[in-house]
């Protein structure tokens, strides 16, 4: 498993979930206690280590959606 790709995919799910919302980053960034730039470095994959557990837990809250269907890894 790519590491990489898989923070890509992580971001592009929370991505899609956002839009559905109809909301922008600025709007999850506010519902989560971040900032708009972390939201837009978390869903572009691009250089982001470390993203704490409870930080995708706290962006599945915000837009209701289970913990899982962010963190689906494909077989």
């Amino acid at each position: 498993m790519d590491k990489n790709n898989e923070l890509k995919r992580i971001g592009i799910r929370i991505s899609y979930l956002r839009r559905l919302r109809n909301w922008d980053q600025e709007t999850l960034a506010t519902n989560i206690g971040i900032t708009r730039s972390y939201v837009s470095r978390i869903e572009s994959g691009n250089g982001i280590d470390g993203v704490p557990l409870s930080l995708y837990m706290s962006i599945a809250d915000a837009l209701d959606t289970p913990i899982w269907k962010l963190l689906k890894v494909d077989d």
